[in-house]
């Protein structure tokens, strides 16, 4: 009988924590599942360990193979997979038991293409500000409207939360390994394709933080790939036809992405900078203007590039008075 919903879940050493994660999968209220465990040439028996548990809970299958990374282990999976429902699941992470039925609810809206959920990270000790505040933006996003809106600040839905489409998945590409974070690039290219995503608004999944995170050792997660990764989307969708762009805010996210849309071959026409301290200077080549200046520039695609959620606002209402529109000709960024 074809299982409704296949969780895809590459695994690559992580027996410390992958019998918590299996055994939460099999724990899930929605009984209609297969779970596709792909191993990627683990070296410390997490083969083994899933392996048992799939005798356990014949629902469960494993795969091994050559180390080749994530991105080739989801594929592998996905190529595997018979469900109709793809959901994602990582080996070192705790699924909360009805996760799968909220989400399964969720898509039976036929407009909404994916959802994610609410996350909390875990253990208290091993927590960094940085992700409380990603969690609390992220939890937030439960509308579509919110995520899309929203979609090039961070990734709006937990890749290791993700249940999606498998029609949809595979319409978009699949999976693609281009050297920078391969859920946010899937993300985008779903935002790109008019697709409808959201988190849903019960808790679904415990992230695990520890020092040994693929995000926390793989270049393909640094600072530097994930503006790689925004600045090449936002090239290939809202900057088509804008000869320039004005970046809202001179400080380090600005610079950053100021850099990378140049190294791309997108004119920076100016900053906007509230910081007197700045205005009247160059910036990458670039002046620094006050707000009451940003209306020089009316050709250009306006971005707010700041880190805090308090900056963004006040650039949002900014720009609206100016009479931009977000997703328009104004689209704000982290």
């Amino acid at each position: 009988m074809t299982p409704h919903v296949s969780i895809l879940v590459p695994v690559r050493n992580e027996a410390e924590y992958l019998s918590e994660a299996l055994v939460s999968l099999s724990a899930q209220t929605f009984p209609d599942i297969e779970a596709i465990v792909v191993d990627d040439g683990s070296t410390d028996g997490s083969a083994e360990i899933a392996e048992a548990h799939a005798r356990q809970d014949s629902r469960f299958r494993v795969l091994r193979q050559d180390p080749a990374g994530i991105v080739a282990a989801l594929e592998r999976g996905r190529v595997e997979a018979r469900g109709s429902l793809l959901a994602r699941m990582d080996g070192d992470d705790v699924a909360l038991p009805g996760r799968l039925d909220a989400q399964v609810e969720a898509l039976g809206d036929a407009e909404l293409a994916a959802c994610g959920g609410r996350i909390s990270y875990f253990p208290d000790v091993a927590v960094r500000d940085g992700s409380r505040r990603y969690e609390a933006w992220l939890n937030g996003l439960v509308t579509a409207e919110d995520a899309a809106r929203d979609v090039f600040v961070e990734c709006p839905l937990p890749h290791p939360a993700l249940t999606i489409r498998a029609d949809v998945l595979a319409a978009v590409g699949g999976y693609r390994d281009r050297g920078w974070p391969e859920d946010y690039d899937l993300v985008l290219r779903l935002w790109a394709a008019g697709h409808r995503f959201r988190n849903v608004e019960e808790p679904v999944l415990r992230w695990r933080e520890h020092e040994a995170r693929r995000s926390r050792s793989d270049p393909a997660y640094a600072l530097e790939a994930f503006v790689r990764c925004k600045v090449h989307h936002l090239r290939a969708t809202l900057l088509t036809g804008f000869p320039s762009v004005v970046v809202w805010g001179a400080g380090p996210v600005g610079k950053s992405f100021a850099r990378e849309l140049q190294a791309q071959g997108t004119r920076v026409a100016a900053f906007v900078d509230v910081d007197p301290r700045k205005i009247g200077h160059d910036v990458h080549g670039a002046p620094v203007v006050a707000v009451e200046d940003a209306a020089k520039f009316p050709d250009a695609f306006a971005i707010g590039a700041v880190a805090g959620e308090v900056a963004r606002a006040e650039i949002r209402e900014a720009v609206a008075a100016e009479g931009r529109r977000d997703g328009v000709d104004f689209v704000a960024v982290a």
